[in-house]
C-alpha cells in the first residue's frame, strides 16, 4: 500500500497587501451582511467539528449560497473545525472536508492535528489556518506549522504587539489575530467549568459560559457577600483594538479577526463598518490617519461588554475582568433592515426587527459610514393600511425617509 504524504505550502505569503478584515457569521444572513458592510472574508460552522454548537451553523447547501455572495464582493468564507477531536469524531472526517472543498469554502481552522493532516491529504484545494485553540505563542512554534504546510496561524490571544512583529521577523507566514469582541477568562480557552458544571464540553463546541454566571461568595458556609448584595461573575472584558489600528499594522498582523459567532446581525453589521473605514482610512494615507470619533461612537451602540486592549500592551490585571454586574447600558436598539426605496416617493419598505411607532427618533447607517437620523413619521403596510406601531417581527413596514436608503441598510433607536 503506497502511503501519501500531506501537501506542503511553498508558495511565500509573508504579508497582505492590505489587511483581511475577518468577521463572524452564525448563520446565512449574518454572513450576508458582514460581507456587505466591509468584510473581506468570514468565518462560519458547519454541522460539525466547531466550537459553537449553539450557533445556527450551516449546511453544506447554505455554505455554496454563503460562498456565492461573498465570491460577488471578492470576499472569502473560512469554516471553523476547531475542536479537539476524541476517537468517535474521527468517523466521517474525510467525507465532511470534501464537500467543504466542494462547496468552494477557502479554508478550514483547525487546531487537531488528525483534523490537519487529513485536510491536507483528502482536500487539497482547502488551505489550512491553525485555530487559535492551539496557543501558538512563539516564532518557533509558528515556524513548525509552517513547515507542516499551512500558510497562516491564528496567534493565541495572550500574544502581545511585540512579540507578534517578532514573529513577523522570523517566519515568512501569514498571522492572524483576534482584534474585537469576548475574551475567554481562561488561558487560550482552556476550560473545564462548563464540563463539570453542565456536562458541556468546552473544547467540542458545549461551553455554556460559566464565567458569566452570577456566583455567591462562601467562606466556612458563611456567605461573604449579603444577600441583597450585587452577585460576582468571573468573566473578562472585551477586547477592542479600533484605536490601535495603525499598531496592529505596523506589528504585520495580516488579518483582523472579530469574535462573535453567537453575536447580533446588528452588531456584526455596526463592527464591520466600523473597522473598515478606519482599515481603508489609515491605508489610503497613513502619514495623516486620524481616528475618527464616530467609529468609537458606533461600537458602542452595538451590544458591548466594558473594553480593553487585551494582552496586546500588557498582561491584563483585576481591573480587566467583570467581578460585579456588567454595564448594560447599551442606549440603541437594533429596529429595521431597510428591504427596498422608491427614490420618486421616498418611501422605503423596512422589515421590523424591533418595536417602533411614529415619533420614535432612529438612525439609518449603511456600509461606508452612511448614516443620518430622522423622527419615524407616518407608517403603512404594504398596503397602505395605517399603523399606530410596528409591533410584529419582520413585518414589512412602508415609511417616508429623510434621505435616500438602501437594501440592507439598517435602522436603529434610541432606548429611553
Amino acid at each position: 500500500m503506497t502511503t501519501k504524504t500531506a501537501p506542503r505550502f511553498t508558495g511565500k505569503r509573508y504579508r497582505l497587501d492590505k489587511p483581511e478584515l475577518l468577521a463572524p457569521a452564525g448563520n446565512l444572513e449574518k454572513l450576508k451582511f458582514a460581507v456587505h458592510y466591509g468584510a473581506d472574508a468570514v468565518y462560519i460552522g458547519g454541522q460539525k467539528y466547531g466550537l459553537r454548537s449553539n450557533a445556527d451553523n450551516f449546511s453544506f447547501e447554505e455554505m455554496k449560497e454563503g460562498v456565492e455572495f461573498a465570491n460577488r464582493y471578492g470576499a472569502k468564507v473560512f469554516v471553523a473545525t476547531n475542536i479537539y477531536a476524541h476517537n468517535e469524531d474521527i468517523s466521517g472526517l474525510e467525507d465532511y472536508l470534501r464537500e467543504l472543498e466542494a462547496a468552494g469554502i477557502a479554508a478550514i481552522i483547525a487546531a487537531d492535528p488528525v483534523i490537519i493532516e487529513t485536510a491536507q491529504r483528502v482536500a487539497p484545494k482547502l488551505e489550512v489556518h491553525l485555530s487559535t485553540q492551539q496557543s501558538t505563542l512563539n516564532w518557533q512554534a509558528v515556524k513548525f506549522w509552517k513547515d507542516e504546510g499551512l500558510p497562516r496561524v491564528v496567534l493565541g490571544r495572550e500574544t502581545s504587539i511585540e512579540e507578534i512583529a517578532e514573529i513577523k521577523a522570523h517566519v515568512d507566514i501569514e498571522i492572524e489575530a483576534f482584534i474585537h469582541g469576548a475574551m475567554c477568562s481562561s488561558f487560550s480557552g482552556r476550560c473545564v467549568l462548563s464540563n463539570h458544571f453542565t456536562d458541556r464540553d468546552s473544547n467540542r463546541g458545549g461551553c455554556c459560559q460559566s464565567c458569566r454566571w452570577k456566583y455567591d461568595i462562601y467562606e466556612d458556609d458563611i456567605q461573604m457577600v449579603g444577600m441583597d448584595a450585587d452577585k460576582f461573575t468571573m468573566s473578562s472584558k472585551d477586547l477592542c483594538m479600533l484605536e490601535h489600528i495603525p499598531d496592529l499594522i505596523d506589528a504585520g498582523i495580516d488579518s483582523f479577526k472579530i469574535e462573535g459567532r453567537m453575536k447580533s446581525l446588528h452588531y456584526v453589521a455596526t463592527v464591520v463598518n466600523a473597522y473598515r473605514q478606519a482599515i481603508d482610512s489609515y491605508m489610503a494615507d497613513p502619514e495623516n490617519y486620524e481616528l475618527k470619533p464616530i467609529w468609537l461612537e458606533d461600537i458602542q451602540k452595538a451590544a458591548n461588554r466594558p473594553v480593553n486592549t487585551g494582552f496586546f500592551y500588557d498582561t491584563p490585571g483585576a481591573e480587566d475582568h467583570i467581578y460585579e454586574p456588567e454595564d448594560k447600558a447599551v442606549p440603541y436598539d437594533f429596529a429595521g433592515v431597510v428591504v427596498s426605496y422608491d427614490e420618486s416617493t421616498g418611501l422605503a419598505v423596512v422589515e421590523q426587527r424591533n418595536h417602533f411607532k411614529p415619533g420614535t427618533e432612529v438612525e439609518f447607517f449603511g456600509p461606508n459610514g452612511t448614516f443620518f437620523k430622522q423622527v419615524v413619521g407616518q407608517i403603512t403596510d404594504t398596503s397602505g393600511n395605517g399603523l399606530d406601531a410596528a409591533r410584529h417581527p419582520l413585518q414589512h413596514v412602508v415609511m417616508k425617509t429623510e434621505h435616500p436608503v438602501k437594501p440592507m441598510d439598517m435602522m436603529r433607536k434610541r432606548v429611553r
